[in-house]
């Protein structure tokens, strides 16, 4: 059985009795094309469910599903997990537990080897490391003796800190075994009991036991791939696009698997849980992190190599995306409504979350449709997040 099976999810509703845009200091009309694009989508298909949220001032605006599911539901988020887990490394750096601009080796000697004792805790928070797709996988996940020993055989495909590559789910292991090695506890309790339970977040959880699953939708796939049209309109040109469907993103529907708690991607979610994540990123109430500390990390852009996959300036700060500003920002998944300095991250599928410290606004989008169509799912999330950004009334937030 996998170590982490015996992990407790304690289940809470949040508290929808004063969803109000308008006590929010949101446009009414504004908030009502957001829903309208959402319903939309869900009636002309592929997506069979949809949930949104919307929060500011450190409360909820909007929280709303659509289509096949109900506000109950929890989703799989995917790689919005990503800030999740660089939250408890901010909080591990303001005890002064972990130092960013030290080597991994320094706190983690067994991953050192391969060129792997240059890496430091920047480069792996920022996918400049290296190692973008290095192996992790069943059987070595289920056991973190396995997953340190897979770790060490681990090698670079190119110097780290030279290039920016996305590091779909290696980064965040060797941040697990970070955060394991410098709070002596084991990762998703950690994330779990100093992150998400101070804040009252019980619907986002690394880690779920099986009998704490029944209210995760399934992932599926849907939609059919781009048509020639579509891809002339995007590329130009005729494009042969390959006629393939990548059921390895299905695996988040096996119970060990959620169990597990994939650091790179394995959390659930409802959007409102997300959103609220976020309200606490901008405002940080509870004091759960150093507040200088936080707004470096989610403020300050470190990387601004080229993406590969957009050409365009990555904008990566510690553990999120940093929208930027001008025509550009449009690739890095938080719309172009949003200020230059809102953060987030996407997940696949068109999911994301952000927190917009300009406006004070959040937001998420959480589907469990895989969209065969990127063009699709790509226009629909920019759609969405365009929408979401705009809500906020300029000057009344906080």
């Amino acid at each position: 059985m996998p170590e982490s099976q015996q992990l407790k999810c304690p289940m809470t509703s949040i508290d929808q009795s004063d969803l109000s845009p308008a006590n929010r200091g949101l446009d009414r009309e504004l908030v009502d094309d957001l829903r309208g694009r959402v319903t939309y989508a869900i009636e002309k298909g592929p997506l069979r469910s949809i949930q949104i949220a919307v929060a500011r001032d450190g409360q909820l605006a909007l929280f709303e599903t659509f289509g096949e599911a109900d506000n109950e539901t929890r989703f799989n988020i995917y790689s919005c997990t990503k800030p999740i887990v660089a939250s408890a490394i901010w909080k591990l750096m303001g005890q002064g537990a972990i130092e960013v601009d030290r080597l991994v080796s320094d706190y983690f000697p067994e991953f050192a080897g391969q060129g792997k004792e240059r890496v430091t805790v920047e480069q792996v928070m920022c996918h400049t490391a290296g190692f973008a797709q290095a192996p992790m996988g069943p059987p070595q996940w289920w056991r973190r003796d396995d997953r340190i020993e897979q770790m060490r055989r681990w090698h670079l495909d190119w110097e780290p800190g030279s290039q920016y590559t996305y590091h779909p789910t290696s980064a965040h292991w060797v941040l697990a075994e970070l955060i394991e090695r410098c709070s002596a506890c084991d990762y998703r309790q950690y994330i779990n009991k100093h992150i998400l339970d101070p804040l009252g977040l019980k619907a986002l959880r690394l880690g779920v036991s099986p009998k704490e699953q029944d209210d995760i939708a399934t992932l599926e796939h849907v939609g059919e791939s781009p048509t020639s049209e579509e891809l002339a309109q995007v590329f130009g040109s005729t494009v042969n696009w390959p006629d393939m469907v990548d059921d390895s993103l299905l695996m988040f529907n096996d119970p060990q698997v959620r169990a597990l708690g994939v650091p790179g991607g394995g959390a659930v979610s409802t959007a409102a849980d997300l959103a609220m994540f976020y309200q606490a990123l901008i405002h940080n109430r509870e004091g759960l992190w150093q507040r200088d500390l936080l707004a470096d990390a989610t403020g300050r852009v470190r990387v601004d190599f080229p993406d590969p996959m957009t050409g365009v300036p990555a904008n990566r700060g510690l553990g999120v995306v940093i929208a930027g500003s001008g025509p550009k920002a449009r690739y890095r998944g938080m719309g172009q409504s949003v200020s230059a300095g809102a953060f987030g991250h996407q997940g696949v599928g068109g999911q994301v979350a952000w927190g917009d410290p300009g406006t004070g606004l959040s937001f998420c989008l959480l589907t469990n449709g895989l969209d065969i169509n990127p063009i699709r799912s790509a226009r629909f999330s920019a759609g969405v997040n365009n929408r979401a950004g705009a809500c906020a009334r300029v000057g009344e937030g906080e």
